[in-house]
């Protein structure tokens, strides 16, 4: 590891202009290229004290063994000398989003004699030009096999086409009347290049001028009495239509604009861009990235502006670029965009409208690309070891954890505090043993307290557990009480909805006399808490009361994804490309989603339950009915016996009963909606009380 003092660049020694610097390690490779407004300005922001680093930042700096720098005239030079050395040097702390797979465009190759149209993959070739991308091939031939009925442009390769022109004689496509047959001598080289371009003008989008064109050449064939030739071109208006609707209208017409969206978590990013051409989407496309570096949503956009437009020029850039956020500084992409295409193009976040509904179209393809990549990478049986291999070399453990449980906590403010227990055995979620708590002991908010408190609960009925089957003679440490809903401490058991319980990769797991698993026999040889120190040291101090030693404990902090252990002032930090580094997030956010869940769960029960409730024999159908006839439970409470008999299908026992129970039932205080300040009503909060509630749940 170097020490950046040793190659720091010596004061007044970096200019204070526009510019490009590399960072070298040891080896003389380039690790890392950036840009800079002022090079003096951003060099000194890596050569600072190294506590004050991003962890990426600062395993950069004490990588490398050199800084060099270029310096330009203008940010827009450096933009594009940035995007050449990245291309070249292939930086290992630089982002560089990868391509799912290699996306199939529909080319004409307009630099040929007779141009051809055909499914290309790979690096763009001057003089073609191309429409897409596509996410599949077969979209591309369903596409083209429609237009060749108005547009008959060659689509053989050069070996057919050599063929037929030494024959004579067509192919079969020539005889349909699906190809103009160049290769015979049936047009001309002119004409069929004219040919060629008409079908490029129609795939750009310019679609209405050419319809309305042939309709007329229909009405006119038409009055001219020459009905076959009307058919035939009332059948390729058909056609035409057809393969158009194969691409929705999205925005409006003679629209030409690139949607950016990115969806990112603390160690990964998916990139995802429709291209809309003439208001239709003409093409999709989508990246995925390792986030090696300290790097923002707008960085992100920045970097993925260089990789869809660096080789680009003309239309191929739009005139439209709408991104999720926008790069700081925003002027010199957008010149640079514009220089690219040669004309203004505006790059901008949609804010209303159309373009912004279909952006969060993109943005939901973005979350999909990011969980679809992170389940491909979790379902590898190869990462997984290695994940578990990681984890055990990392926390000094003797064995990988084949099974390991996560805890969180969640509430509102202080209110409706729960926990949840997720179970990943083999690096897999076995949700079947999934648990929630509620938190019994104490009331507000106190996340250490209560980790506490679960922990213990937890491993109290590992202990009974192994007491009942004898493997444990002693008694355990303090009593057990009971839950809330009548079961014993340990939690609520719940099952897995996602569908059938996976099998069991481990073996010998305690069953009960009728062969189901044991709730809380099996013991994890890994707890990870979410959270930091003050939340592991609890965990440890629970498992030390009940006198538990074999099981390792540790903490993830969401901050900088640091894994904190018991007892120990710094935390380890795993390697940013570490599988096991990912385990344990992917444990973790899992364990959050279902505390978060059970907790919005348990609080809109509460903030919807009524004193009719509790009136025997009231089913849901004539408690609504009740409600819906006076409005609300005040105004019931304060109804007659002989008002609420009014109401259909309620007799008079019934409305003494629910008389006697709203009598007798105390007025709760009224309700706040703590966004509005609006007093709420004591038969239950309206729906934007729990939307407003979420922003500060935990």
């Amino acid at each position: 590891m170097a020490d950046p003092s040793s190659y720091r660049p010596k004061p007044g020694q970096i200019p204070d202009s526009p510019g490009v610097y590399k960072f070298r390690d040891e080896h003389g490779r380039v690790i890392y290229v950036g840009k800079a407004k002022s090079l003096r300005q951003r060099l000194a922001n890596y050569f600072q004290d190294l506590a004050g680093l991003h962890p990426r930042t600062r395993t950069m700096v004490t990588t490398a063994a050199a800084v060099e720098w270029t310096v330009v005239t203008t940010e827009v030079e450096a933009l594009q000398l940035e995007y050449t050395w990245i291309k070249e040097f292939d930086p290992r702390f630089n982002v560089k989003y990868r391509d799912d797979k290699s996306y199939p465009y529909l080319a004409v190759t307009l630099n040929e004699e007779f141009p051809r149209v055909q499914v290309m993959r790979g690096a763009k070739k001057k003089g073609v030009r191309y429409f897409g991308p596509y996410g599949h091939a077969w979209a591309i031939r369903e596409t083209v096999d429609l237009m060749l009925r108005v547009f008959p442009v060659r689509t053989c390769s050069a070996g057919v086409f050599k063929r037929s022109a030494q024959i004579g004689r067509p192919c079969l496509l020539g005889y349909i009347g699906k190809c103009s047959a160049p290769c015979v001598g049936r047009i001309s080289p002119e004409d069929h290049h004219e040919l060629a371009e008409e079908f490029c003008d129609f795939m750009a989008g310019r679609t209405g001028a050419y319809l309305r064109r042939l309709e007329r050449r229909m009405q006119d064939a038409a009055e001219e009495m020459e009905y076959e030739r009307a058919a035939r071109i009332r059948d390729d208006i058909g056609a035409l239509k057809r393969a158009m609707e194969k691409s929705a209208v999205v925005l409006a017409d003679a629209t030409d604009a690139d949607l950016i969206a990115v969806a990112e978590d603390e160690l990964e990013a998916a990139v995802q861009i429709f291209h809309v051409r003439g208001g239709r989407v003409r093409g999709q496309r989508g990246w995925v990235t390792d986030k090696v570096e300290a790097v923002t949503t707008g960085g992100l956009v920045e970097h993925a502006l260089q990789q869809l437009y660096g080789e680009e020029r003309g239309d191929a850039v739009p005139k439209e670029v709408l991104v999720p956020a926008l790069p700081e500084p925003v002027e010199p992409v957008a010149q640079w965009l514009s220089e690219r295409r040669g004309s203004q193009v505006s790059l901008r976040i949609p804010q209303r409208g159309d373009k912004k509904d279909l952006m969060a179209t993109v943005g939901r393809n973005a979350q999909q690309a990011l969980a679809l990549h992170k389940t491909k990478r979790a379902s590898d049986l190869t990462t997984r070891s290695r994940a578990l291999e990681e984890i055990a070399e990392a926390l000094g453990l003797d064995a990988v954890p084949l099974r390991i449980e996560c805890f969180d906590i969640s509430h509102l403010q202080g209110d409706d505090v729960v926990a949840s227990m997720v179970v990943f055995e083999d690096g897999l979620a076995r949700k079947s043993e999934y648990r929630r708590f509620q938190i019994k002991t104490f009331q507000g908010q106190d996340d250490v307290r209560s980790m506490h408190e679960v922990i213990g609960r937890r491993f109290k009925r590992y202990l009974q557990e192994k007491q009942k089957s004898g493997e444990w003679t002693e008694e355990p440490a303090g009593d057990s009480p009971e839950d809330g809903n009548g079961l014993t401490d340990g939690g609520d058991p719940v099952t897995a909805r996602d569908g059938e319980p996976e099998p069991d990769p481990l073996a010998g797991r305690p069953t009960d006399e009728d062969g189901r698993p044991k709730r809380f026999a099996y013991p994890p040889q890994l707890v990870v808490v979410d959270g930091g120190a003050p939340q592991v040291a609890a965990a440890r101090r629970a498992l030390d009361e009940l006198g538990i030693d074999d099981v390792a404990v540790c903490g993830l902090a969401k901050r900088l994804e640091e894994v904190w252990l018991p007892e120990e002032d710094d935390p380890v930090v795993l390697p940013r490309s570490s599988e096991g580094l990912y385990l344990l997030q992917r444990v973790r956010d899992e364990a959050h989603r279902f505390a978060i869940t059970y907790q919005r769960s348990k609080r809109g029960k509460r903030l919807k339950s009524s004193p009719l409730d509790a009136v025997a024999g009231l089913g849901d159908t004539r408690r609504q009915a009740l409600l819906k006839h006076f409005g609300s439970v005040k105004k019931l409470r304060a109804a007659t016996v002989d008002e609420i008999c009014e109401v259909p299908g309620v007799g008079r026992k019934t409305a003494e009963t629910v008389a006697a129970a709203l009598a007798g039932a105390a007025p709760s205080a009224p309700a706040v909606n703590t966004a509005t300040g609006e007093i709420i009503e004591d038969d239950g909060a309206p729906p934007a009380a729990l939307s407003a509630e979420r922003g500060q749940e935990r």
